[in-house]
């Protein structure tokens, strides 16, 4: 006689059997494997209510985990009756709450965000920083009387220090020069960062101090001096990554870039994020070793992953498809921890900028401006067909629908000549895009990775300068990728919006924009699409949909906690959700406070409360470093290695190895 029960330690379905034998005496299969491995302790968490995101059980009272997995998702009387024998705790802590699968930010630069949030921070949203909380300034004079309030401090402190401020962008705060700088700042060296992070603005003091002289501007290639305005002291796109070998130890230092990563952990934490992902960063071990060094402790509340930067190697190894792929291997045995690397995937770059209004549009700009390009067409052109032939999946920055005729031009081409299928070719920000533009990237298998932040910050602004109101409207057409049957994620790419899922599933519900208005209401999408922009369809952009995004048997148990669920508030109300925590990998988590008011913002503290790390980075030693910045694609030897060769974009390695070494 055989007969059947359900149990945790085989899957809510599974049903293991009992045997007898022949003395009729039974003897339990499982209490002979358990004689070898005792049953390891469920945690039942019982909630308000369980959001799953997945299909098969949408809604659910309680989830069950063993061992750092999803076992079971049900009502509480279903999961305590599957436990049967297995030792189980049942955990009211959620009961008043909501649980939904752990948010996934596919999109940040944890480099970016660390620098921008240890500058001074002037910008056209509210922001946390390491100096404390810094208010919107959305208009010309209110922006420069908060530079000259910050200027006037800083000079107090230092006036030989370099000031470096964060937000300015020209379409809300007016004209920006290098003879303005002056008049202001005199003899202390300026460096005015955009809000794209794309742009600086340099004073005569600053130029001077770090040899932003005729002999370097010689060096620069003719697209290079084409995106810099030396009288302005401004440069842009592939112009301001060419002077940043000479401007970034003023920006970038070891102690900056670790106060600003130490925050970022808690920031991400209070905003429910539980996997965090930065396609393209900056190609550099002794940058990755700084990263791990805050990102790879098991303490450390989420799980980063990083995807390569197609522009380095196509800038290193132009024409060269075997050697573009070769070194897109390497950075691969980077990480450590919780700072991984995904295996497979590239990130490229076409057009500029949506923030300085670089991106390349069809039909050009109201006030007849040019857009850019970040990687020239051919050059993007043979290093998506290398990548694609190799069966990678690739991530594209693209904002402007110019850039997506680049775009979908390579995507067609590639599509006819070698048909690949869940290729997930992923447009990633999705700033403006024609009808027919999203019918055909549907067609061919596109997905989206948007940033409908854009809509908020920017929408109401464009269409009075540069796009008009037209355009404006069809800014970030996330409905129209909804019709195409494209699957939609959403990233915040921060520092280009605040790592703040909620607030990304507000904009995208609502497109409100920042001045009061709704923008292109007809490209609105619901609720349910906006949840799983955040959380499935985003562990699906990353190819991670096994292993995260919902809340289903066999995954990992990772949750983001709120006070209320987002079926339960108007639209308007859905930034404005607490997040109590996040489980992750069944540990529980709840979120570390927030800075408060206007005050000086806390130290970054760990997850369990205690002070974060002090210490200098990882690979500090002459041997680590000396192999960390003799790449063979650079001509130059030892700690000064990148900083004048112009080798894709690998200027921070060099500074950092210098100045740890120093």
């Amino acid at each position: 006689m055989t007969r059947t029960r359900r149990s945790f330690t085989t899957g809510a379905l599974a049903a293991p059997f009992l045997i007898q034998d022949a003395a009729a005496q039974a003897i339990s299969l499982q209490d002979l494997v358990n004689r070898v491995a005792p049953q390891p302790e469920a945690v039942i968490y019982l909630a308000r209510e369980v959001i799953t995101m997945d299909p098969a059980r949408p809604r659910a009272e309680a989830v069950a985990v063993v061992g750092g997995r999803i076992a079971a998702v049900g009502s509480l009387a279903e999961l305590q009756a599957l436990a049967g024998s297995q030792p189980f705790r049942l955990d009211r802590s959620f009961e008043g709450k909501v649980i939904l699968p752990g948010f996934v930010e596919q999109h940040v630069h944890p480099v970016l965000s660390s620098l921008m949030v240890v500058a001074e921070v002037i910008a056209i949203e509210d922001w946390d920083t390491l100096a404390g909380f810094r208010t919107a300034v959305r208009d010309e004079a209110g922006y420069r009387r908060r530079f000259a309030e910050a200027l006037a401090a800083h000079k107090a402190r230092d006036p030989e220090a370099v000031f470096l401020t964060w937000g300015y962008h020209h379409y809300f705060h007016g004209a920006m020069s290098r003879d303005w700088l002056d008049q202001q700042a005199g003899t202390t060296p300026v460096i005015v960062w955009h809000r794209s992070q794309h742009e600086v603005y340099l004073n005569t003091a600053l130029m001077r101090l770090y040899g932003v002289d005729d002999a370097f501007l010689a060096s620069f290639t003719p697209s290079q001096r084409a995106q810099a305005d030396v009288a302005k002291g401004h440069f842009f796109e592939q112009g301001a990554l060419k002077v940043l070998e000479k401007t970034a130890p003023a920006m970038a230092t070891p102690e900056r870039l670790r106060q600003g990563l130490e925050f970022t952990v808690g920031y991400y934490h209070r905003n429910g994020i539980t996997t965090a992902a930065e396609p393209g960063g900056f190609y550099s071990k002794p940058l990755q070793d700084a990263i791990n060094a805050v990102y790879a402790a098991d303490s450390v509340p989420f799980n980063h992953y990083f995807i390569p930067d197609g522009k380095s190697f196509a800038a290193m190894f132009p024409n060269d498809a075997a050697a573009q792929i070769a070194e897109a291997q390497k950075p691969l045995a980077w990480g450590s921890g919780r700072a991984r690397w995904l295996p497979k995937q590239i990130k490229f770059l076409i057009d500029g900028a949506i923030y300085s209004q670089l991106m390349q549009m069809k039909d050009g700009y109201t006030d007849g401006h040019q857009g850019a390009w970040i990687m020239d067409p051919d050059v993007f052109s043979f290093a998506f067909q290398t990548f694609w032939d190799a069966d990678y999946h690739i991530h594209i920055h693209n904002n402007g629908d110019g850039g997506m005729e680049v775009l979908l031009a390579n995507l067609e081409r590639a599509m006819r000549r070698r048909p690949r299928f869940d290729h997930r070719t992923t447009i990633v920000h999705f700033g403006f895009a024609a009808p027919e533009q999203v019918a055909r990237a549907g067609r061919l298998g596109c997905i989206v990775s948007a940033n409908p932040y854009y809509v908020t910050a920017l929408a109401g602004r464009y269409a009075q300068i540069g796009i008009g109101p037209e355009r404006a409207r069809r800014m970030v057409p996330l409905k129209d990728a909804e019709n195409a049957g494209m699957s939609i994620s959403f990233h915040s790419d921060m520092p280009m919006a605040p790592a703040k899922p909620l607030q990304l599933i507000w904009a995208a519900v609502n497109r409100t924009t920042a001045e009061g208005p709704v923008m292109g209401e007809e490209q609105r999408v619901s609720l349910d699409l906006a949840l799983r922009a955040m959380t499935i369809d985003a562990a699906h952009s990353i190819r991670l949909e096994g292993e995260v995004g919902s809340i289903t048997p066999g995954k990992f148990a990772n949750f983001t906690v709120l006070e209320q669920s987002p079926y339960a508030v108007p639209p308007a109300a859905l930034k404005d959700i607490k997040v109590w925590g996040t489980v992750l990998e069944g540990r529980v988590q709840p979120a570390p406070p927030a800075p408060s008011g206007r005050a000086e913002a806390p130290r970054p503290t760990r997850l369990g409360g205690g002070a974060a790390p002090s210490g200098r980075f990882a690979a500090t030693d002459g041997a680590a470093l000396a192999e960390a910045c003799q790449h063979p694609f650079c001509t130059h030897q030892g700690p000064d290695a990148a900083l004048g060769c112009g080798c894709g974009g690998d200027v921070f390695a060099a500074v950092i190895a210098a100045q740890l070494k120093g």
